[in-house]
């Protein structure tokens, strides 16, 4: 709500017959008028209101930087850091191959509410390679569990990456168990801790 609607429903409600207004508690009023001034700027976008971030620096190799946003209901989306390698090199990311060998990723077709042929991968797997000029950048799951999705439209759309790699851009979605998630988020810095550490304003 922008500061003026705010404050013309302020005026309404003010305005209310004494016995109506009385019926309105502080939460409520707090609900209906809040004060303009503790609005932030700008809301929050649906990863920031959704999603706890954390996100992994340097893993296996310098500059290889990772993110996983955990959902309430435990899936994980896994994706390039801002300060990844790949998205610093001169055009950026370029490429996107999900075929890492014996298995193309982008063939996996999860069905059913157990999730079969869902693909269970280590945290150092490989998930898929993305391509920069005339470099290539190995991309590990970062979580261990099952791969329930990987975004194939990365195949035909590799500036995703570029532009919404936290977005549209993302790589993968996986469901780790409870237990082994337990096991690895303390290994994960805070959204804070890694601007900190990559001065990302």
């Amino acid at each position: 709500m922008e500061g003026g609607d705010a404050a013309v429903c302020a005026t309404l409600v003010n305005d209310l017959a004494p016995r109506e207004a009385a019926s309105f508690d502080e939460e409520t009023r707090a609900l209906i008028a809040p004060d303009a001034g503790s609005l932030p700027a700008t809301p929050p976008s649906a990863v920031e209101a959704n999603f706890a971030r954390y996100f992994v620096a340097d893993y296996l190799n310098p500059g290889h930087d990772q993110y996983v946003y955990r959902h309430p209901n435990g899936l994980c989306v896994v994706g390039l850091a801002p300060a990844h390698a790949a998205l610093k090199e001169e055009g950026g990311v370029t490429a996107v191959d999900f075929n890492v060998g014996k298995t193309d990723r982008s063939e996996i077709k999860v069905t059913g509410k157990r999730k079969r042929n869902a693909q269970h991968l280590q945290e150092n797997s490989v998930l898929c390679k993305v391509g920069a000029t005339d470099k290539s950048f190995v991309v590990r799951c970062c979580v261990k569990g099952s791969l329930l999705e990987v975004n194939d439209r990365l195949i035909k759309q590799p500036n995703l990456l570029n532009t919404s790699a936290d977005r549209e851009g993302y790589i993968a979605i996986f469901m780790p168990k409870p237990a082994d998630w337990l096991k690895i988020k303390d290994k994960f810095l805070s959204f804070e801790d890694y601007k900190n550490l990559r001065g990302i304003c």
